[in-house]
């Protein structure tokens, strides 16, 4: 069977300089774990860190951004102001939005990074330095109900809670878009999307609870899943992964895979699809195939 799938440590972190048009970084790593010597075509797919003072000179990039900060705070600018992200804030930076990092914190910040189309190594990653930007102005914490802030949201454990989510509670969320979806011990909050301005890619929190499992299934995009919380037994292209806090997967196109909550509390993790879902047909559970399988057969 031809692998479509990835898989990386925790322990396997390698946090670097980047080169190219990041050389003239401050305090700034990253760790690079899904890319074009992955097997992937459409996935960018890594975890920064910026150093309290360090900075990310502007630039732009010819495919869509999105970040999730998993600690510490940083300065986000872009022509539209600047932002305050701390834990738990993400947003999305359009095809060529210029923007800017800049550590604010006590602590590096990290943040999750999510690309696509993936950027390529022999176009200096698909990203050009631009003109520095306006950062006279204080930054401003993302307040998800204030419509200014259009680009960015809060995601946080207590909004995963089914039992959390009441009308004073969602009024955190600026839309019902972020509604969370309950279904057989999975709880599932979109993050980025396309009505946050995501056209190429997307990005949602998944949480399981201690009895959730899903069947076999497989998608016409690629996916990636950082471990925030718990023990997952997942599987792809037949293969078992025991997997924890901090590991990533990337699961590539046809690739079939399962996850079950292999713990006795909750289980937590990132999760990033590219390109965009289609509007239909966007999973292949294996259930629903060899049933027709046996249907056709009894049949005969």
């Amino acid at each position: 069977m031809t692998e479509r799938h990835l898989v990386r440590r925790a322990g396997q972190a390698g946090f670097s300089a980047p080169a190219g048009w990041a050389a003239g970084a401050t305090g700034y790593r990253r760790w690079t774990v899904v890319g074009e010597d992955a097997g992937a075509v459409h996935t960018g797919f890594g975890v920064c860190e910026l150093d309290p003072g360090g900075s990310v000179p502007a630039h732009v990039h010819s495919f869509e951004e999105s970040f999730h900060v998993l600690s510490g705070s940083a300065v986000l600018t872009t022509p539209d102001g600047s932002y305050q992200v701390s834990e738990g804030d993400y947003g999305v930076l359009p095809v060529a939005v210029p923007h800017a990092w800049r550590g604010s914190g006590s602590g590096p910040a990290r943040w999750a990074e999510m690309q696509g189309p993936q950027p390529r190594d022999a176009f200096d990653g698909d990203t050009f330095l631009v003109p520095a930007l306006d950062e006279s102005q204080p930054a401003v914490t993302v307040d998800v109900r204030d419509p200014r802030t259009y680009r960015f949201g809060t995601i946080r454990p207590g909004h995963m809670d089914p039992a959390k989510q009441s009308q004073d509670l969602l009024a955190v969320s600026a839309s019902m878009r972020t509604a969370l979806l309950v279904y057989g011990g999975i709880n599932v909050k979109q993050m980025v999307d396309s009505d946050l301005g995501a056209v190429l890619t997307t990005m949602f929190m998944v949480q399981y609870d201690p009895d959730g499992a899903t069947t076999p299934h497989d998608h016409p995009f690629e996916e990636t899943y950082l471990i925030l919380e718990g023990t997952v037994e997942a599987s792809f292209d037949g293969r078992t992964y025991l997997l924890e806090a901090g590991d990533v997967a990337w699961a590539g196109v046809g690739c079939p895979h399962a996850f079950r909550n292999a713990g006795d509390g909750t289980l937590r993790w990132l999760e990033t699809q590219a390109p965009a879902p289609p509007p239909r047909y966007s999973y292949r559970f294996a259930r629903d195939w060899n049933h027709l399988r046996d249907v056709l057969g009894g049949s005969a």
